[in-house]
C-alpha cells in the first residue's frame, strides 16, 4: 500500500498555460487542460486589479464641468412639464451639492458649506420620481432611488437603513470615494410617518423607528455598510462610508396633509368664509402653503425635518399640463408608442380627439400623469398584439376606436 501511495505522489502533470511539469496534486483540471497553482494565483490577481483600476470606478464619476442651475433646469424642462418651483429648488440644491463636494477646504478663507437636503411634497402622479430619474441622466455622481416603504428597524422583517448606502455603493461600482459624494432619492418618505404628532409609546418598527435610523445618514456620520445586504450575508466584511457629502432628496405624497394646512391657516377644505385673508387662499392647491410644522403634524419627527432644510411642493396637474405631457416631452408617451410601431414598419397616428379623451379619463381616475400611460396601454393593447402579424403599414387611432377599446377593458385595474 505504501508503495502505491508513493507512486501516486510522484505523478506529475503539465500546466497548459506555463508548460511546466508539477505534481498532480498541485494541478486543477480545466476544460482545456490542467492549470497549476501559480497560474491560478496570477489570473486571480489580474482579475481583481481589473476592477480596481481608476478607469472602472474613479474616472467614471470625476466631476469636471459643474452644470449651472439654469442648465440643470433646462435639461429638466425637456422631460418634465410644469413644476417650475420644484425644478428651481432641485436645480439649486444639486448645483450647491456639486460646489460642496469640489470645495477646496485648505484655502485660508474657505467656509464649510452645509448640506442642503431637500424634501418634495406632491400628490401621486405629479412627477416627483420622474424629476429624480431625469436629473440622474445629467449627473456625473452616483445616483440611486430607494423606497422608504420597505425600510424597517434592524432585526425586523424588511430592509435595514444601511441598505440605502448599499445600493449607492453598487451604483458606484463599490468605489467608496465616489459613493461618498453621491445623491440618494428616498421615495415615499411619508409612508414612514408616525401615527400622529405625539411620540409613539409602542414599538413602531416601520415608522418612527425608521426615522430615527435615518438621522445618522442625513446628518453626516461614518456608517458601516454591508456591501451585499445585511440579512443574507451576516459574516461579510463591512465597508465604512462617510455620509457627510451625500445629498438626500426625499419625496412623498403626504395624502391628507391639505387638511392640516387648512387647519393651520384657520380655514376649511370645504365650506365658506367671510375673512378677507381666507378669501385670498387658493383652495385648489393647499400644498403651496406647506411649512415644516405641517410635516410635523403629519408625523415626521422634528429631527428629520431639521435635516431636510429645503421644502418644496409640486402642483396638481390640470388638464392643460396633462395634455402637454402626452406629446411634448422628448420621451412623451405618444412618442414612445409611435416609435414602437415604427420598429415594426408601421406608421401610427392619433386623432386630436383621442388625446383629449385620454386626458379626460386620466382626470376622472385621479391618477395624475401615471394614469395616462395606463389608459393608452389599454387602448393600444389589441393593436400591439395583432398588428405585428399583419401586412398593414399604417394605423390610425380614432375616437370611436379608443372609446370601444377602453369600454371593453377591465376598468378596475386602472383605479
Amino acid at each position: 500500500m505504501s508503495k502505491k501511495r508513493n507512486n501516486a505522489s510522484e505523478e506529475k502533470g503539465t500546466c497548459f498555460m506555463c508548460g511546466r511539469e508539477v505534481p498532480a496534486q498541485n494541478l486543477l483540471q480545466g476544460i482545456k487542460g490542467c492549470v497549476c497553482g501559480d497560474c491560478l494565483g496570477y489570473m486571480a490577481e489580474n482579475y481583481l486589479s481589473y476592477f480596481k483600476t481608476p478607469d472602472k470606478a474613479g474616472k467614471r464619476f470625476q466631476i469636471t464641468n459643474i452644470p449651472k442651475p439654469k442648465e440643470i433646469k433646462e435639461f429638466l424642462d425637456k422631460y418634465v412639464i410644469g413644476q417650475e418651483e420644484a425644478k428651481k429648488f432641485l436645480s439649486v440644491a444639486v448645483y450647491n451639492h456639486y460646489k460642496r463636494v469640489t470645495q477646496d477646504k485648505n484655502l485660508p478663507d474657505s467656509v464649510e458649506i452645509e448640506k442642503s437636503n431637500i424634501i418634495m411634497v406632491g400628490s401621486t402622479g405629479t412627477g416627483k420620481t420622474l424629476l429624480a430619474k431625469t436629473i440622474a441622466r445629467l449627473l456625473n455622481v452616483p445616483f440611486t432611488i430607494v423606497d422608504a416603504t420597505v425600510l424597517t428597524e434592524a432585526g425586523y422583517v424588511g430592509e435595514d437603513i444601511e441598505s440605502i448606502l448599499t445600493r449607492l455603493l453598487q451604483v458606484a461600482d463599490y468605489d467608496v470615494a465616489a459613493a461618498e459624494r453621491g445623491i440618494v432619492f428616498i421615495d415615499e418618505i411619508d409612508k414612514i410617518a408616525r401615527k400622529g404628532d405625539n411620540p409613539s409609546i409602542t414599538r413602531d418598527v416601520s415608522g418612527e423607528g425608521v426615522q430615527q435610523g435615518l438621522l445618522k445618514l442625513l446628518e453626516g456620520s461614518i456608517v458601516n455598510v454591508p456591501p451585499q445586504g445585511g440579512r443574507k450575508h451576516p459574516d461579510q466584511k463591512m465597508i465604512p462610508v462617510n455620509t457627510q457629502n451625500i445629498l438626500y432628496i426625499c419625496g412623498g405624497a403626504f395624502d391628507g396633509i391639505e387638511r392640516k394646512i387648512a387647519a393651520r391657516l384657520n380655514t376649511q377644505v370645504v365650506g365658506f368664509s367671510t375673512s378677507e385673508e381666507q378669501k385670498k387662499i387658493d383652495r385648489d392647491n393647499f400644498l403651496q402653503y406647506i411649512s415644516p410644522q405641517d410635516l410635523k403634524s403629519f408625523g415626521l419627527i422634528p429631527e428629520i425635518i431639521g435635516r431636510l432644510p429645503i421644502l418644496t411642493y409640486l402642483n396638481p396637474l390640470d388638464r392643460t399640463v396633462l395634455r402637454n405631457i402626452l406629446t411634448e416631452p422628448e420621451n412623451a408617451i405618444i412618442k414612445q408608442y409611435i416609435y414602437m410601431f415604427k420598429l415594426d414598419g408601421i406608421k401610427l397616428t392619433f386623432d386630436e380627439e383621442v388625446l383629449d379623451f385620454i386626458v379626460d379619463k386620466a382626470i376622472e381616475f385621479k391618477l395624475g400623469a401615471r394614469g395616462l400611460r395606463s389608459i393608452v396601454e389599454h387602448i393600444m393593447m389589441d393593436a400591439m398584439y395583432e398588428m405585428p402579424s399583419t401586412d398593414k403599414k399604417t394605423l390610425r387611432i380614432t375616437l370611436k376606436y379608443a372609446e370601444n377599446r377602453l369600454a371593453n377593458a377591465n376598468m378596475h385595474t386602472m383605479t
